[in-house]
């Protein structure tokens, strides 16, 4: 897969987890794909699983959207910081509605088969997130 393959690729996912769109999840993940989230202790998988963690984001933030800042490609591996920004509206694990604006950092990898993301690794900033909800004091 060509590096602007890539691009192009990283581009209709970014629409993917901004819009929720089944269709773009078919097209885009693999159904065989693992996506190891922070705090699960087994992966999700296929475009149903990145759904699931989605609609998860969406059920405390539902105006949640990502930006990429930065974007990292390496033959099958791409690297994305990306920024979140959304309102706190709804429960959260656990934590009531805040109304809050939030703004937290993520870095994310991605890993390619055959134009589809077959496995990511994603690293969201929860310690911020958490500090932004008023969940944890920032003692410093």
């Amino acid at each position: 897969m060509a590096r602007e393959e890539k691009i192009q690729l990283m581009n209709r996912f970014v629409e993917f987890i901004n819009t929720a769109n089944p269709q773009l999840a078919d097209e885009l993940i693999s159904p065989d794909a693992v996506f190891h989230v922070p705090g699960n202790p087994e992966p999700m998988r296929g475009p149903e699983g990145y759904l699931a963690i989605i609609g998860m984001m969406r059920s405390g933030f539902p105006d949640i959207q990502w930006s990429p800042d930065d974007v990292v490609i390496d033959n099958d591996r791409v690297a994305v910081r990306f920024t979140m920004k959304g309102t706190h509206k709804n429960i959260f694990f656990g934590i009531a509605a805040t109304e809050r604006s939030i703004e937290i950092k993520a870095m994310n990898f991605y890993y390619f088969k055959e134009g589809q993301i077959i496995e990511e690794h994603g690293m969201p900033d929860m310690f911020g997130l958490l500090l932004q909800l008023g969940a944890v004091i920032n003692a410093g």
